[in-house]
């Protein structure tokens, strides 16, 4: 990672399906790594133990962001969740991940959303994962464009990292 330099905006910790949620081991691994690395840290669980209150309080007080996933393994995957200080989106095709694009509603819908996130001070990171069939560069330009549109109408949009 420090060949990235200050091109690092956020590093992406994802969780195996298998791990559960241990408040002393997650509150040690998250103290140790920032402890290391200087920028925010985005938590990508998929046990359902990481999407109840505590898990939640600790990733805020330890100013971890939860990554809101499509498709999500539990309803509150959906959304972002830990510390509020921004928001990192993952999407990774839906219905058929990795492979379907998503539809111009959804992205009209979701350049919308993190505009306003974007105004209430976050910074905000939207990754697509639906690599297979091309559609996340597709999906990509389409936000980038919708964001460009809305920045044009002076509407607060997320920063770029």
């Amino acid at each position: 990672m420090a060949g990235l330099g200050d091109k690092l905006g956020c590093l992406l910790i994802q969780l195996p399906p298998s791990l559960s949620f241990e408040p002393g081991v997650a509150a040690g691994f998250f103290a140790s790594l920032r402890s290391r690395i200087p920028v925010p840290l985005a938590c990508e669980p998929r046990h359902p133990s990481w999407f109840a209150p505590p898990a939640d309080g600790l990733l805020r007080e330890m100013n971890v962001l939860r990554v809101a996933a499509d498709p999500a393994c539990v309803p509150e995957a959906a959304e972002p969740g830990g510390w509020r200080g921004g928001s990192y989106y993952r999407l990774h095709g839906s219905p058929r991940v990795y492979y379907s694009a998503y539809s111009e509603e959804y992205v009209a819908s979701l350049a919308s959303r993190l505009r306003e996130e974007a105004a209430e001070g976050r910074t905000v990171w939207c990754i697509f994962d639906n690599t297979t069939l091309g559609a996340a560069t597709r999906n990509s330009l389409d936000l980038r464009s919708r964001l460009s549109a809305l920045q044009a109408a002076g509407l607060p949009t997320p920063p770029r990292p």
